[in-house]
């Protein structure tokens, strides 16, 4: 996924789902700026502490529903979902800067197909790097409780 994602020195990323911030901290070490949210308030927290401890500090934490995109308005060059959707996500999508590339496993079963897109003119031109197996995003945009 980090890869596909194609992130440059000079990029902001956004991260859905940080989990244990493992995939945050190689994002920070290649982007200018890693936004990143989780829907687990300890996780969120213990992601938090790893990074301060590894002296990584361009990172911006918030607990929320990744699915509804970042709490504030803003565009990002990158996006990387880390957690499979029904399909990208609109208020993902809607962040998603012009030439910007956004990486996520796409499928309502327990296989997904980890799709890379691209959105030019506010329309996404995807490809797909092969079959994946994540869990599901759970929120309003991702699949239910």
């Amino acid at each position: 996924m980090t890869q596909l994602l194609r992130v440059a020195r000079d990029c902001e990323v956004l991260e859905v789902g940080t989990g244990s911030g493992y995939q945050t901290a190689v994002l920070a070490r290649l982007a200018k700026r890693v936004c990143t949210i989780e829907r687990f308030p300890d996780l969120s927290a213990t992601a938090q502490e790893i990074l301060a401890e590894l002296g990584i500090g361009n990172v911006e934490f918030r607990v929320g529903d990744g699915s509804c995109g970042w709490p504030e308005d803003r565009t990002f060059d990158r996006i990387m979902i880390t957690a499979a959707v029904p399909d990208f996500p609109d208020p993902v999508v809607a962040q998603l800067a012009d030439r910007g590339i956004i990486v996520a496993p796409i499928g309502q079963h327990s296989i997904q197909e980890l799709t890379v897109a691209e959105k030019r003119n506010g329309k996404l031109i995807e490809s797909y790097a092969g079959s994946c197996r994540f869990v599901r995003l759970i929120g309003r945009h991702g699949f239910p409780e």
